[in-house]
Formats: C-alpha cells, sequence, structure tokens
C-alpha cells in the first residue's frame, strides 16, 4: 500500500494536472517594455522620439485568439504615460483600456502591468501612448492576434507576414505640437510620412534630401505576403499603393472581408487593413511603397511616404515618378471605395460559425444618437472641440474608479443624443448605454477635413455613409447585411456616417475622434454600459491599480519593478516550465511508489 507521503504527491500531481491542462488551453504571453525617449534623424533632422525597449516603432505585440496577454511597462519619460490598444476589445475588462477615463496614468519613473485576455478575436491592430499627444513622439507598435488552429483561414496560408506602420510627422516636438493646438495654431502640413519609422526614398531630389534612411521590404518572387497596414499617424488621411501590384483585401481590425482587389486603398487616422500581395512581377527593377496624404494641394507632396519593394533577384533600383494616384482631391471617391468593402459572412473568425450568423439587420434598435463634431472654437477663452456641443473635461479621478467606489459628482449621465441650440460648453458627460441594448450611433462631420472616430471595447457595423445631412430617411440606405464590422470608420466633410453596436460588453468605453488634435481637445465621450445584474465575469479591480485624484490617498508606495503577484505567474514559455515541473513530479511519484514496493 502506497505511503501517506506518495498518497499526497498523487493528489497534487492530479491537481497539478488540472491546473496545466486548464492553462495549457489559454496560455500566458509576457512582454517587458520600457518606453522612453530615443535620439532618431527619421526625417534627417535630429530629435527625440518615443521608443520601446530602444526600438522606434515599439516590438510588435503577437498573440493568439483567447491567450492572456501581460505587458509590463516602465514609464522613462518625464511625464505619465498610459499604453492603449487600438481595437483589441478586453472583454469585460476597461481596467486594461489604457485611457484616462479608466486608469490613472503610469507616473514617470513607475511600471504597471497589463493584463488582459483577446477573447474571441483576429487580426490587425496596434498600440499607441494615449496622453498628452505623445503619439505625435511615437511610442506606438503593431498587435497581431491569430486564428486558432481549429478556425482556417478564409485564404491560403501567406508565405510571410508583414506589418506596416504609416505615420505623418512632424520634427517639431510633441509639447510643441500640443501647444500649438492649445493655442488654436493649426498643426499645418506635416515634414513627412514616416513608413515604419523610415522617411522616404529619394524618389525626386528636389523634394528628398539626401542622407536619410528608408524602409526595404525583402520579398521572394512568385510568394504571397500579408501586409498588415495601419495609419498610426495623429491628422492625415493616407493612399496605400504598391506599384505594379495588386492590394487584394482579407480582413479589416478584426473582421475578415470579402476578397477584393485594389489598386490602392485610403487608410484614415487609426485604422488597419491586410492585404495579400502576391510578387507576380518580372522585377526588372525594385518598386515603390507608397503613403500619400488624401484631400490636399500640391503644397503637401514633401509630405509623401516611400519605401522600396525588393525582390531577390530585382535587376536594379526603383526609379522615375511614383504610381499616380486618380482623384487626388475627390472625396467621392473615397467614400465610394469605403462602401466596397464588405463583410465576408460565410467565413468564421475567432470562432467556427460563419461571421454572418449575428444577423445585426434583424436587431431592435434601442437607442439613437446623431453626433455633431464642430471645428475648434473657443470656449471660456481656450481653444475646444466639441461632440453635440460639450468638450469632454478628463476628471483628476478616473470614470471607472469613482464608479468602482462609487464616488460622487465625477461625472454626469446626461450626453445628449443630439446636437442642442445651446453655448457650447465644458463637461464631463457621459452615455448611459443599455446592457445588451443595441445603438444606433450616427456621427455628422461639420468640420472642413476627414475625422475618424474610434470606439473602444467593440467592433461595430458600419451601416452607411453619404454626404449631406443625415435624416431619418437615409436609414433606407443602410447595408444590414454585409456591412463590415470594425472599431475605427472615417467621416467625410460635410457627410455622415452610420454605426450600430450591440452593447454586449459591460464597462466604461472610451468613444473618441482619433484626429489627435480633435481628441486632444476634447472630442470624446465614454459610454458606461453596466450589467444590471451581479456580473462575475466582469474584471475586478486589479490589485495593482494606481491611485490618483480624490482616490489618491489610497495609493501605495510600489516597487518599480515587476511583481508576478500583481500579473501572472506564467510567461510566454508556461508550456515549456510546467512540463518540466511535471517531470519532476512524475520522476518524484514513480521514486516514492517503488520505495513502497522494496
Amino acid at each position: 500500500m502506497p505511503s501517506p507521503s506518495s498518497f499526497i504527491t498523487t493528489l497534487f500531481l492530479c491537481c497539478f494536472l488540472q491546473l496545466y491542462l486548464a492553462f495549457a488551453g489559454d496560455p500566458f504571453v509576457f512582454y517587458d517594455w520600457t518606453v522612453s525617449y530615443i535620439g532618431a534623424s527619421p526625417l534627417g533632422v535630429k530629435q527625440k522620439v518615443i521608443g520601446i525597449n530602444g526600438q522606434f516603432p515599439g516590438p510588435i505585440l503577437n498573440a493568439t485568439t483567447n491567450w492572456n496577454v501581460v505587458v509590463n511597462v516602465k514609464n522613462d519619460l518625464d511625464e505619465p504615460l498610459l499604453l492603449t490598444w487600438n481595437g483589441v476589445q478586453h472583454r469585460k475588462n476597461s481596467w486594461q483600456d489604457g485611457v484616462s477615463g479608466t486608469s490613472c496614468p503610469i507616473p514617470a519613473g513607475w511600471n504597471w502591468t497589463y493584463q488582459f485576455q483577446v477573447k474571441d478575436q483576429i487580426g490587425s491592430f496596434f498600440y499607441f501612448p494615449s496622453l498628452n499627444f505623445q503619439k505625435a513622439a511615437g511610442g506606438y507598435g503593431g498587435v497581431i492576434i491569430n486564428n486558432r488552429e481549429v478556425i482556417p483561414l478564409p485564404f491560403g496560408f501567406p508565405d510571410g507576414d508583414i506589418t506596416i506602420l504609416l505615420s505623418d510627422w512632424y520634427t517639431r516636438s510633441h509639447k510643441d505640437l500640443r501647444k500649438d493646438v492649445e493655442n488654436g495654431v493649426d498643426l499645418g502640413v506635416p515634414d513627412g510620412v514616416l513608413i515604419n519609422g523610415f522617411g522616404p526614398y529619394r524618389y525626386d531630389d528636389t523634394l528628398v534630401p539626401g542622407g536619410i534612411s528608408y524602409q526595404i521590404i525583402n520579398v521572394e518572387p512568385g510568394k504571397t505576403y500579408r501586409f498588415r497596414v495601419h495609419n498610426v499617424g495623429i491628422s492625415t488621411s493616407l493612399n496605400f499603393r504598391i506599384q505594379n501590384h495588386n492590394l487584394l483585401l482579407v480582413e479589416t481590425e478584426g473582421s475578415y472581408t470579402v476578397q477584393q482587389n485594389y489598386e490602392n486603398m485610403d487608410i484614415h487616422v487609426g485604422q488597419s487593413y491586410s492585404f495579400l500581395v502576391t510578387m507576380d512581377q518580372n522585377a526588372t527593377t525594385d518598386y515603390y511603397i507608397v503613403a500619400s496624404p488624401r484631400f490636399v494641394n500640391t503644397s503637401w507632396d514633401r509630405a509623401t511616404g516611400v519605401a522600396i519593394l525588393h525582390y531577390s533577384n530585382s535587376q536594379g533600383p526603383a526609379s522615375g515618378p511614383l504610381p499616380a494616384l486618380i482623384g487626388q482631391d475627390d472625396p467621392s471617391f473615397s467614400m465610394n471605395q469605403a462602401r466596397s468593402i464588405r463583410w465576408n459572412v460565410s467565413a468564421g473568425a475567432a470562432r467556427p460559425n460563419p461571421q454572418g450568423s449575428f444577423r445585426y439587420g434583424d436587431i431592435t434598435v434601442t437607442d439613437v444618437y446623431v453626433i455633431l463634431n464642430r471645428p475648434p472654437e473657443l470656449i471660456n477663452g481656450k481653444w475646444r472641440t466639441t461632440l453635440n456641443g460639450i468638450s469632454y473635461l478628463p476628471p483628476s479621478t478616473p470614470l471607472k474608479l469613482a464608479q468602482q467606489f462609487k464616488v460622487l459628482g465625477v461625472y454626469k449621465l446626461d450626453f445628449p443624443n443630439k446636437f442642442m441650440n445651446r453655448p457650447p460648453k465644458v463637461d464631463t458627460s457621459l452615455i448611459n448605454g443599455t446592457f445588451k441594448g443595441f445603438m444606433e450611433i450616427i456621427f455628422q462631420n461639420n468640420d472642413t477635413t476627414v475625422q475618424t472616430y474610434h470606439m473602444d471595447g467593440y467592433a461595430f457595423f458600419v451601416v452607411g455613409m453619404d454626404f449631406g445631412v443625415w435624416t431619418e430617411n437615409s436609414r433606407s440606405t443602410y447595408n444590414k447585411w454585409d456591412g463590415v464590422a470594425r472599431s475605427t470608420t472615417q467621416v467625410f466633410p460635410g457627410a455622415w456616417t452610420a454605426i450600430l453596436v450591440s452593447l454586449d460588453n459591460a464597462g466604461i468605453w472610451n468613444l473618441r475622434a482619433e484626429n489627435l488634435n480633435s481628441w486632444y481637445l476634447g472630442q470624446e465621450v465614454y459610454i458606461q454600459v453596466v450589467n444590471p445584474e451581479v456580473d462575475y465575469t466582469e474584471s475586478s479591480l486589479p490589485q495593482n491599480a494606481i491611485y490618483c485624484g480624490l482616490l489618491s490617498s489610497l495609493q501605495k508606495e510600489q516597487s518599480h519593478k515587476f511583481d508576478f503577484s500583481m500579473g501572472s505567474p506564467f510567461c510566454s514559455n508556461s508550456r515549456v516550465m510546467l512540463a518540466l515541473l511535471l517531470l519532476v513530479l512524475i520522476e518524484s511519484f514513480f521514486f516514492s511508489m517503488w520505495s513502497v514496493v522494496l
């Protein structure tokens, strides 16, 4: 008969096996990032940019559906920091959203550990710093969420995966830029457009000075690559194209699309797309990869990003003019292109069932908001932007913390569902969303430039857009079958865009202008979505929460290094660690049993 010690070992082994199997299904991936200023000269002018682990842009965060992601962030900047995850949904966990309404900023010199699960999600996204205009200095990087192996891709597996980060870029510091915006000074023409942090290839000696490093994408002839292209800039709509190559659109912000070929694609601020590009040219020379501003005049020509696509058998460098862009200043071309993007309703994504099994067009709308933006205007002597006449004022105590501790007077649930004919004001006014309700939001753009709007925590359905003023009759033009689901949509000047969103994700979620100048001056609102029943699935207050504002007295001194008790006890090689421990336990178990037999 086995000894008590061997029985305990056996029992422990069984428990450990259960633990291993549980975590093996949803593994953890761990990242340790230091955010700091580094020196760079992307446009030939030396400046400070925000790097992560000394890299600009930052590293790619790579995970798979349902994985748990742990990112320890050390803030080595000289001001507070938050990182937000553009399009990553954080199911019922708005604590990890990385915006001022849900988290206190990470003070300079401190660290904070984000932990979230990429639940039921696939696709191409990016992260960036959300405070103090820091995005204009960098701090951004790509996010890839892969399919689980049991869910096939709706296309052949590509031969390579390439992330492209496009950004309008200014050689002035982000601190100077935000002062300009505060003083009502327009950002003006960017000094350039960067591709993966590099300046333009010298395609024109009169427009591009010598000595600028440029991006080279190396490819093999005949192979097909997945290009994940993100506009991580601050204010400029960009057209992306690759000379002599078709862009086969397959995914945008977590949704597989109807597969269509495009010669070029307008990518507005905050938007992400995946294209399959086949290397089917004869490689007599290299080819241009171009990102150029849209709806602008020739004074913007110097602000063109150019990289090089280099076949391994290329016979010479790229030369000659860039591939032309038809309809450079024609918003109708861009709108028709946007309307052509459709949801692939027959493809599975994070789950095996088809994307179209969620029939959004059959759901009854419970709330309607018509949101009107306005260009910057003086309110109480300061330049502000508004949505429905309200310029959002971030409180010193984050909304989510105020909700958690029942702190009164921090915010009001009185955001108007339409523009009110009254003087604009600065206020902390929230939308009170109905849990499991179905909200229709119409963005009406009264500004003179394309504006994009993003909603954290959700993918919404883009069901319609048109020029002019939205009316009740506009609903007759809605696409209620295969409008693409995404998290960021453009609204053209003098036009409207309508979205539908199912409010099934409890939390407090940021709805904002992605154009940084508009956002910084107040074009944002939060949507509170509360489950009226006790919701044990919504994540609780993190153990490592930072306290500020009215709750500052709760803050304890924190260690400025990663503490596993604050995050996950498992890192990216958790399976290996667990397997090794299992082997030790099994060996110990059999040794105990053998001792008893002897």
